[in-house]
């Protein structure tokens, strides 16, 4: 006799269920929930910040522009811990283009999403829809991934894809900014004359790699800072231009306050003073923008 449609429908999406839903488990706390939240798919494009889409593309091993050939609405036990408000679906969709994924991705891939249902309770429209997707291989499954978080399918935009691909060429160049872990070290030198001062901020990265900022004051002058990419600050340090690599791992990894430590060797007067330059700094970079926290 055969097997009842639902058992078959389960057998047929068990494996691929069971490997998304458990990314999509631990991956959901790594990015908290979007205020506001996050705009159904076919209600209107979210416009998402330069930060955001950095903090996707840094740390997705796939990024990949789609089509939605199929995507069929999972429910009961094939869509276990579905928040409320949202419709769960097996994407299968025909890739378009890679912009990120050593080894390339097979012309179609199936995935699993969560998306978020209208005010009246329906699920968007997903079949022939275009989204650019964050995800990571599954072992052994070519034709299968998984989603990174639950804001890795984007509605594709010719903006959104311009600005991934700046991102990636600034992030895989060989003058790509490290990434800032903290700060280090800082100095004060007054000036031959009152108002003159220049303060020297030393930041610590993941590789090790040297950068420092810069903040010069002239009496009658906006204060002038720079960032030096090395170990010495030349004529070529600059403040970084906003949405730009150097940029981000700047304004949205520094602290918002210059520790203790970075200034204990120093007099009480200058202390005050590299305080000052930095949140200079830090009001001139502006704030990062994130609309999803990391």
């Amino acid at each position: 006799m055969p097997a009842p449609a639902k058992n078959r429908q389960m057998l047929r999406f068990g494996t691929l269920l069971a490997f998304n839903l458990v990314a999509m488990s631990a991956a959901a706390p790594a990015i908290a929930q979007p205020q506001p939240p996050a705009a159904t798919q076919t209600s209107g494009i979210r416009a998402f910040s330069y930060a955001d889409l950095a903090d996707l593309a840094l740390t997705a091993q796939l990024i990949a522009g789609v089509t939605v050939i199929k995507a069929e609405r999972l429910k009961g036990e094939l869509a276990p811990n579905l928040a409320a408000g949202k419709a769960r679906f097996l994407i299968e969709a025909q890739t378009g283009m890679l912009l990120r994924g050593a080894d390339g991705l097979a012309g179609t891939v199936s995935y699993i999403v969560d998306v978020s249902l209208d005010a009246r309770g329906k699920a968007p429209k997903l079949k022939k829809a275009r989204f650019i997707l964050f995800a990571n291989r599954v072992p052994n499954r070519p034709q299968e991934i998984r989603l990174t978080s639950p804001y890795s399918q984007l509605d594709w935009t010719q903006t959104t894809e311009s600005t991934l691909r700046a991102i990636l060429t600034e992030a895989t160049a060989a003058s790509a900014p490290p990434l800032v872990t903290g700060i280090g070290n800082a100095f004060h030198v007054p000036g031959a004359i009152p108002g003159e001062s220049e303060s020297q901020i030393f930041l610590t990265t993941a590789d090790n790699r040297p950068i420092s900022l810069s903040i010069l004051r002239r009496p009658g002058e906006q204060p002038q800072w720079a960032v030096a990419l090395g170990e010495m600050v030349d004529d070529s340090a600059r403040a970084p231009a906003r949405d730009t690599m150097l940029w981000y791992r700047l304004a949205c990894f520094l602290p918002a306050r210059l520790p203790e430590k970075s200034t204990a060797a120093l007099s009480a007067s200058d202390a005050e003073a590299v305080r000052a330059d930095y949140r200079h700094v830090l009001t001139q970079l502006g704030r990062c923008g994130r609309t999803i926290e990391r």
